[in-house]
């Protein structure tokens, strides 16, 4: 159990380290193509990627089911009585209810996506790796500030989260004239957008497949992404070519195996231990921005990003549970 747990804890460590590394590529990118045209090509390749993923996740059920048929004899009673008309009737509707629910939550998913991650794509272009990583963190703590507006109470803890994380991000953004910075403000968009992102996926992941949702909103965010990049940009085959090597590694890792990677770690870990480590992402990306663009932050924004990060460890600490007398 404790090995399971490590390796659990571990695959959730690579995820964020992955993620982290993200911001890095999705800053050199825009040294070669225009956001959304990074975006279109990133997500469609997140979403290729992840076919292969469903199509071994299938075939490894099948396996599963076809060894319990053999261990289990009363299993061709219960199957002659799964395909008699009125139970397989039943099995199509169920399955139509299901595949409609994944399509929608998949399609909206795949929306808040878009805006999410587009405006973090831009935003990139005028603000520093480190402080992109650490604002879009604060979607962590927005979410259940976000839960309020739909009845759900916030203990004192999320309301002192929220003070910590104003003044973390007052640090690592405000000037001396008192001023934001064009590049923080979209990205602070970004993290509102990504809250609200991480609220579809709890309304609709318990309901669906999580991997085909995800596979779904790539597309979506993909084909949504290029139809502004036809509108608003000039997207070129050649410098999207210049670009393969940032637009493999947003693709291919973050999108498609840091995503996989997630559902296999949080299946052994406890959600809040999984939270915590995730959150790990927005340190990486201040290391990854000074370690490979040498990118560096001042004494004020390293202040900034410590109370950020207090915030975000902070809101994800378990409750006391109150014990009910029965």
């Amino acid at each position: 159990m404790k090995k399971t747990s490590m390796r659990s804890s571990l695959t959730l460590l690579l995820t964020a380290v992955i993620w982290g590394v993200a911001f890095v590529a999705q800053s050199v990118g825009m040294d070669y193509v225009e956001p959304f045209t990074f975006n279109f090509t990133r997500c469609i390749l997140g979403g290729l990627v992840l076919i292969p993923c469903i199509a071994l996740m299938d075939r490894q059920k099948i396996r599963q089911e076809s060894g319990r048929e053999k261990t289990d004899g009363s299993v061709n009673a219960e199957d002659a009585a799964r395909l008699s008309g009125a139970a397989e009737q039943e099995k199509n509707r169920k399955g139509k209810a299901e595949r409609r629910t994944l399509l929608v939550g998949g399609i909206c998913c795949g929306i808040a996506l878009c805006v999410a991650s587009n405006l973090q794509q831009i935003g990139i272009q005028y603000t520093t790796v480190g402080k992109a990583g650490f604002i879009t963190a604060l979607y962590i703590v927005l979410v259940p500030v976000i839960e309020i507006f739909f009845g759900k109470k916030s203990g004192v803890k999320t309301w002192i989260s929220v003070v910590i994380a104003v003044a973390g991000l007052y640090l690592l953004c405000i000037t001396e004239n008192f001023s934001i910075g064009t590049g923080d403000i979209l990205i602070l968009l970004c993290a509102l957008a990504f809250s609200v992102h991480i609220l579809i996926i709890d309304y609709f992941s318990p309901k669906v497949d999580g991997v085909r949702m995800s596979c779904i909103q790539f597309f979506v965010c993909g084909i949504l992404s290029g139809i502004m990049m036809l509108i608003f940009e000039t997207p070129s085959v050649g410098a999207i070519i210049q670009a393969w090597l940032p637009i493999g590694y947003a693709g291919i890792f973050s999108c498609g195996v840091a995503y996989t990677l997630q559902i296999i770690g949080q299946k052994g870990t406890d959600p809040t231990v999984a939270s915590l480590i995730l959150s790990l992402e927005s340190v990486v990306s201040v290391l990854s921005g000074w370690l490979i663009l040498h990118q560096s932050l001042s004494r004020k924004e390293l202040l900034g990003c410590l109370l950020m990060f207090l915030a975000i460890i902070l809101v994800q600490l378990p409750q006391k549970a109150k014990h009910v007398e029965q």
